[in-house]
């Protein structure tokens, strides 16, 4: 059942999107050349307590961690460990909070220092699939509208989506209805209407689509080894254009016009 949010919802949502900006923003500030994984961890939850909030994640079927750390073929779901980063990884920060029961959930992909032109390139294209996708979350339009515009883009600019793991909807629960696949599954798909919240999150890898995960039961990997990007914003679907909960300083799509 897809949960529409009324204006009492949207807004402890938008507080909800305004904290994990923030926190998505302080942590990725934060990584250098030579932090290990659970130091960034340990980090992002001082901050997701400082500002009146807990991990969405810690916890969440045993997750053991307060945030996603996946480096750079791992896909999500990656685990704080005493790995140190090295200049030219790229690290994926999917952070999630619970903020007076409402769930804000963004991710970013980040190079450690600098990286290297495919990994640049990689990073790009998933951030502006992204972006393609919020564009057709539109009213009338289906989800299948906002997957095409993600596949679209990535398969144009020579990289795969992930098939395995999705996008959802989100609100008091973590994952509510519908999904959001990043490619079109050719499965019925739901009308966008008012008041639908929406976790789009583009997973993208520079070589095959094909992904395994580890046997710690988490982590998320490219079977091929070739690094992996994921961004990810809430959006609520609206009257008009699509609003950006995870994006509180209000660019929203105008700035990230090509």
């Amino acid at each position: 059942m897809i949960i529409l949010k009324n204006e009492r919802d949207v807004e402890a949502m938008r507080a909800a999107g305004a904290v994990a900006s923030t926190v998505l923003h302080e942590v990725c500030a934060w990584i250098t050349p030579g932090v290990t994984t659970k130091e960034i961890d340990n980090f992002a939850a001082s901050r997701i307590k400082s500002h009146g909030a807990k991990s969405a994640f810690l916890g969440y079927r045993k997750y053991p961690c307060h945030v996603c750390l996946s480096v750079n073929e791992q896909v999500v779901h990656g685990l704080a460990s005493n790995r140190r980063l090295d200049f030219g990884d790229i690290v994926s920060t999917d952070v999630g909070v619970i903020y007076e029961g409402y769930i804000g959930d963004t991710a970013r992909t980040v190079a450690v220092g600098g990286c290297d032109v495919l990994a640049q390139k990689l990073i790009d294209v998933t951030e502006r699939a992204l972006y393609e996708g919020i564009a057709r979350a539109l009213l009338g339009n289906r989800v299948v509208d906002i997957s095409r515009a993600i596949q679209s883009y990535v398969e144009r600019n020579g990289f795969s989506v992930v098939r395995e793991f999705v996008g959802h909807g989100v609100g008091r629960s973590m994952h509510e209805e519908p999904q959001i696949p990043n490619y079109v599954d050719g499965k019925s798909s739901p009308k966008l209407r008012p008041g639908m919240t929406l976790a789009i999150e583009p997973m993208v890898n520079a070589g095959s689509p094909a992904v395994e995960i580890l046997a710690d039961g988490w982590t998320v990997v490219t079977k091929d080894g070739q690094p992996s990007a994921h961004f990810e914003h809430t959006v609520l679907i609206t009257e008009g254009e699509p609003e950006i909960l995870t994006c509180p300083e209000k660019t929203q799509l105008k700035l990230k016009a090509e």
